[in-house]
């Protein structure tokens, strides 16, 4: 009984943190996430671009895994939505894919790693 309460108010209060303005991400998105950078006393936005590869749901631990190319090397981050730290996630393009986690990705090069765009 006491477990289910806790339950309850650990819930309640997570709720009060999730993000509402947030846009419909799924697999195979090529994406912009605005991340805060703070250096010394200045705060500013850094901008990462990329496709999401892989998702995890969780409520407020809600991640997405974003891959993107730069000079010819694949580089990965994991962010989690609901943190005060990303600004703004902004979708720029979608992509079919038959797939939930895209991790396939990681040995294609070039040409071969695109991923074929639909439009919404």
């Amino acid at each position: 009984m006491v477990k289910l309460n806790t339950q309850k108010i650990i819930n309640g209060i997570e709720n009060s943190f999730l993000k509402t303005d947030l846009p419909i991400l799924k697999i195979g998105d090529n994406v912009k996430v605005g991340v805060k950078i703070i250096e010394g006393n200045k705060e500013r936005v850094q901008f990462y671009e990329g496709t999401i590869i892989a998702k995890k749901n969780s409520l407020i631990n809600t991640t997405i895994t974003v891959r993107k190319i730069f000079q010819g090397i694949g580089i990965e981050r994991i962010f989690l939505i609901h943190s005060p730290k990303i600004d703004s996630i902004q979708v720029l393009r979608s992509s079919k894919v038959r797939r939930s986690k895209l991790y396939y990705l990681r040995k294609l090069k070039g040409k071969a790693s695109r991923l074929k765009q639909t439009f919404s």
